[in-house]
């Protein structure tokens, strides 16, 4: 099988990267930018994820330009639910691309995080693959967590602190006076 990974970040692609190998997943990585803020924050993951998939022999895509206008217009006075933008508009592109790439299948690390919403992750992928024509391939990788976390620490991975948008940088830091 060819799949088509779409990455957030080095440290979040190495469980599911290992997984998918050892299961004779021939893996492209994919790495969507436009919800990383600040830009310096987006770019530091990506030098990052270059150096991974160098080591690891893991070929990218990497997006283009750096839309976070477009990602705030779409999220404004639905803050509270932007997760489900956010997920929507990676993997419709990640499903769109790999169409285009004639993958057999796309994923994403999203589905590595305990802190990501995995049923909301894993009906929109199903939904986008029905109209790219991609099968999404769903697997729980938060199984690997731990094994993640140690592995991105020993090959010394700059592990960012949020998920990536201002909104979680906001959660992240911002501690209110009493």
């Amino acid at each position: 099988m060819k799949l088509l990974l779409h990455i957030c970040c080095a440290p979040c692609a190495v469980y599911p990267l290992a997984f998918l190998r050892e299961n004779s997943i021939s893996v492209m990585g994919f790495f969507y930018r436009r919800n990383i803020h600040p830009f310096t924050e987006c770019l530091r993951r990506e030098q990052t994820l270059k150096c991974y998939a160098q080591d690891t022999d893991l070929r990218v895509i990497y997006q283009k330009g750096y839309d976070m206008e477009g990602f705030l217009q779409n999220v404004v006075f639905r803050e509270s639910d932007r997760c489900r933008y956010c997920y929507h508009d990676r993997l419709k592109t990640t499903a769109l691309l790999a169409k285009r790439g004639r993958f057999d299948a796309f994923s994403t690390t999203l589905l590595y995080s305990k802190f990501q919403q995995h049923d909301l992750i894993r009906q929109i992928g199903e939904s986008e693959a029905k109209a790219a024509g991609v099968p999404f391939y769903y697997h729980d990788f938060r199984e690997g967590w731990k094994i993640g976390i140690e592995k991105s620490k020993e090959l010394n991975l700059y592990r960012q602190p949020y998920c990536g948008c201002i909104y979680s940088e906001k959660q992240r830091f911002y501690k209110p006076l009493p």
